[in-house]
């Protein structure tokens, strides 16, 4: 059976402009029943949709990054509504806030991470949260707006995962929990299986022992074994519940 449901993919990034369509098309033979392909601004949202036009199990995220805010205008949102009207559009992302890089963009981070929760809510649609060094910003964020949505590549602490969970959100775990120096277990193993969701972020953050090379789809199943251990169930467990809960949350039939 396919199992495989990554939550969060970036399939229009260069690194795959050599064999892109001939990987997608192998994927399912590895276990992979569906993709979602997050976009960072308009341009990766229209590559997003014309992958998603060409590959069956692929559906789009449209969204702008906070690296991206500043060069947003005050009607930005126009234009991503237009594409929420998209077949295959199933959420908005990645946005959020990221203070790692850009410090002296915060307010405008917030800014376009605040108006693009507003979207979220007109157009009943879950978000995809990006979250670097921003857990106080981007949390108190969720609590204000309550939206449907998932916090990509999980990074905070356990107090924190209990927050967003008790707003009903997901949280989604990446190939870094496979790392020697992850900090993720206390957070695996206190968290309702029922809001675990799996990714690769691919190109990006591949699994052990693959760290550093390119990532795809396939190996969600390193990490997979990873929290499998941890909460003591078997992998295709796992990969059951994970697809399960990826599906509710976006609202697909696989």
């Amino acid at each position: 059976m396919n199992l495989i449901f990554d939550t969060h993919a970036h399939y229009h990034e260069n690194a795959f402009d050599d064999d892109r369509e001939l990987l997608l098309s192998r994927l399912p033979k590895f276990g992979v029943s569906a993709i979602i392909n997050a976009s960072t601004d308009f341009e990766t949202a229209e590559k997003t949709l014309k992958l998603c036009e060409k590959c069956e199990f692929m559906f789009a995220s449209v969204g702008i990054h906070p690296l991206n805010a500043q060069d947003m205008s005050s009607n930005f949102t126009n234009q991503i509504a237009q594409m929420l009207e998209k077949q295959k559009v199933v959420s908005i992302g990645e946005i959020g806030l990221d203070y790692y890089h850009k410090l002296d963009t915060k307010d405008e981070q917030k800014r376009v991470f605040e108006e693009q929760l507003k979207l979220s809510l007109e157009f009943d649609l879950p978000i995809v949260v990006h979250d670097r060094e921003a857990h106080e910003d981007t949390l108190n964020l969720l609590k204000k707006y309550k939206p449907k949505g998932m916090v990509h590549c999980f990074s905070g602490d356990l107090k924190m995962a209990n927050d967003i969970v008790d707003l009903g959100m997901y949280l989604s775990f990446g190939g870094t929990v496979t790392f020697k120096n992850s900090s993720h277990r206390d957070v695996l193993m206190n968290i309702p299986l029922d809001k675990i969701l799996l990714e690769t972020d691919a190109p990006y953050l591949a699994p052990e022992p693959f760290r550093s090379k390119r990532c795809d789809s396939s190996l969600i199943i390193y990490t997979a074994q990873k929290i499998a251990d941890i909460r003591g169930i078997t992998p295709d467990e796992l990969l059951w519940i994970t697809k399960e809960n990826a599906c509710d949350l976006f609202d697909l039939s696989l």
